[in-house]
């Protein structure tokens, strides 16, 4: 996979959720803070994202709302209405979880996607995000996001055959678009993630990790297929990703380390051999660095 394919996979926690919210004005939907970052999609008509955090936003058809967070916020008719909790329910009919708001005036739909991060083991790209990214409509921009969007709302609009499968895959693939045109939206002088996956030489050293962290690298070897020297690599690397190159290495194996313990049955030995460490020790010494217990009881208390 590329990195940030890998990226995804490694952050989320189980499949995501999602909802279609039906609301006639005046109406309000209060999402209390959480775990979870939720997504939104205005679907049709039009609505004000309100947080004790910023100015009243619009959001008006297509615009599409991140929040990867867990921050609190609201979603309104007006910054005045008056607020419910966001509370869906599941119907034997409809495909997605719904939420009606019942109301004499303009009827707002929302498609709202919820995915779950590993609060333990956030990835940076996270830490980059702002509380809110609002990607709005607009001709020409972000034209995979806008497909998405629009199969999303064909297939809420008009349930077929296989609908209930779509819906799911659909929800997932939102997440990667939301990402894609955020970091597209980034100024090339920006440092962090936005950066290290448009630099050729810090993204061909991430590849690499990922690929193979059962490698024994030092910073001389991912240099080399960086093309730099060691100290240009090094600082470069640093300066934009914001680790060291082998912190970020290390960082990256426990947290795929973490990943088969919570999602296979391999043994220690072989999870260290994956992660490249030489011995089920020095991959435990390792590993409760980094989460403060042991492999054998985290898998145990993950599973269990």
């Amino acid at each position: 996979m590329d990195v940030l394919s890998d990226v995804l996979t490694a952050m989320r926690l189980g499949r995501p959720a999602a909802a279609h919210t039906s609301s006639a004005a005046p109406w309000g939907v209060r999402f209390h803070p959480g775990q979870a970052a939720g997504c939104h999609v205005v679907l049709s008509g039009s609505c004000w994202l309100l947080s004790p955090d910023r100015e009243p936003l619009s959001l008006n058809v297509g615009d599409v709302l991140f929040t990867p967070h867990g921050n609190g916020y609201a979603l309104a008719d007006h910054p005045d209405s008056p607020l419910v909790d966001f509370a869906p329910s599941s119907t034997e009919t409809a495909p997605l979880d719904e939420m009606r708001i019942d109301g004499s005036g303009v009827i707002t739909e929302l498609l709202c996607a919820y995915y779950t991060f590993d609060p333990a083991r956030p990835h940076p790209l996270l830490a980059d995000l702002p509380a809110f990214v609002h990607l709005p409509t607009r001709v020409g921009h972000h034209s995979s996001l806008r497909s998405a969007v629009e199969l999303l709302g064909s297939e809420l609009r008009d349930p077929r055959a296989g609908t209930e499968a779509a819906l799911p895959a659909l929800v997932d693939m939102l997440l990667l678009y939301v990402l894609r045109a955020w970091l597209d939206d980034q100024p090339a002088d920006r440092a962090g993630w936005a950066s290290a996956l448009r630099d050729p030489a810090v993204t061909a050293a991430l590849r690499q990790i990922h690929r193979h962290p059962e490698q024994q690298w030092t910073v001389a070897a991912l240099a080399e297929r960086a093309g730099l020297s060691r100290a240009a690599f090094a600082k470069r690397f640093t300066a934009i990703v914001g680790d060291t190159p082998l912190g970020y290495l290390t960082w990256w194996r426990m947290t795929m380390a973490a990943r088969m313990l919570r999602e296979s049955t391999k043994s220690l030995r072989a999870i260290a051999d994956s992660c490249g460490y030489g011995s089920e020790y020095a991959f435990s010494k390792a590993f409760k660095r980094s989460y403060g217990v042991a492999p054998g009881r985290y898998r145990a208390t993950s599973v269990g």
